[in-house]
């Protein structure tokens, strides 16, 4: 059975596992532990606990549970002491402090979940992501960074504080896979965090792997306005040290010009402008689902479509 490793963090890891499972591999997700808003945020402060919100939505991903079972994980609570937080963020949570580590309380609720695969942290160290733009100014924290409206302008750096080393079984993962796949997610918030860890670069720079790189439907303003799909390659290259992609999967079906006006505020259409025998364009965007929420972001309601994300990624592993 080939195995294919999945590494990144938030929506784009969920949108790849959920279509993968479906078919005969073994997939193991390796998730960026920098998020640090939301209720992840208010865990991560008043527990001292590592971010669960990534991690539950790919064991959600993974799960071959009910639906109710996988509702109740992502069940979001509205008012009260817990307004904000993820039913599924506080169990991780307490597992995390019932069995005294964080790996521990994945493989729990895993077994939970009835989940297919494995979900794994990059690193099993507290972290902060930090960035410093050219105007000297830093930001601090995942969340900050991703609400910057500043990153395109330039940035010097962008780091993990304290620094740390991967965790063990992630690098394992990396060298024993026959396929990795890098994105979709946010570049600087989901993608590149991970590769800020100790030997994880290193890691894909020596792995035997294929590598698929999925680019993102849409650019964010303010951090990749404008980037195209080898803007995002070179970004990702700043830190691993090099082009590592075998394949690069990009999407070529346009949204509905609908969908793209109300997309507007939050940032433009990814475009490639690469000939190259590495590149997949395809047909990749899912149907535009409700806006449920009044507080959605609106660039959900262009994303990808995890069977046809799936379909492609299977036509790599099956010439491998």
């Amino acid at each position: 059975m080939k195995k294919i490793v999945v590494i990144g963090g938030g929506t784009g890891n969920f949108s790849v596992l959920r279509g993968l499972k479906n078919y005969p591999v073994d997939i193991s997700a390796i998730v960026s532990m920098a998020d640090d808003g939301g209720s992840t945020g208010i865990l991560r402060d008043e527990l001292g606990v590592l971010p669960p919100g990534d991690v539950r939505q790919c064991l959600v991903a993974l799960s071959n549970s009910s639906n109710m079972m996988r509702s109740l994980m992502n069940y979001r609570f509205e008012n009260g002491g817990l307004e904000g937080h993820s039913f599924g963020n506080l169990l991780l949570s307490a597992l995390e402090k019932v069995t005294g580590s964080f790996e521990k309380a994945v493989e729990e609720m895993g077994k939970i979940l009835f989940i297919k695969g494995k979900v794994m942290p990059v690193t099993t160290h507290q972290v902060r992501l930090k960035m410093i733009l050219n105007n000297r100014k830093l930001l601090e924290g995942e969340k900050e960074i991703y609400l910057s409206q500043e990153i395109d302008q330039g940035y010097k750096t962008i780091y993990l504080e304290p620094f740390p080393k991967a965790n063990p079984h992630a690098i394992h993962e990396i060298m024993n896979a026959d396929l990795i796949v890098v994105g979709p997610g946010g570049l600087h918030t989901s993608l590149i965090p991970n590769f800020l860890v100790e030997g994880v670069s290193d890691a894909m720079r020596r792995s035997s792997a294929m590598k698929t790189f999925v680019v993102n439907l849409m650019n964010r303003k303010g951090q990749t306005t404008g980037f195209k799909v080898s803007n995002y390659l070179e970004e990702i290259k700043r830190y691993v040290g090099e082009d590592i992609f075998d394949y690069i999967l990009v999407n070529n079906q346009q949204p509905p010009q609908e969908l793209i006006d109300v997309y507007s505020e939050e940032g433009d259409l990814v475009e490639n402008d690469l000939n190259d025998e590495r590149v997949i364009c395809t047909s990749l965007l899912g149907e535009p689902r409700e806006q449920l929420k009044k507080d959605m972001l609106k660039r959900n309601l262009i994303r990808h479509d995890s069977r046809k994300l799936a379909q492609e990624l299977m036509k790599i592993v099956n010439h491998l």
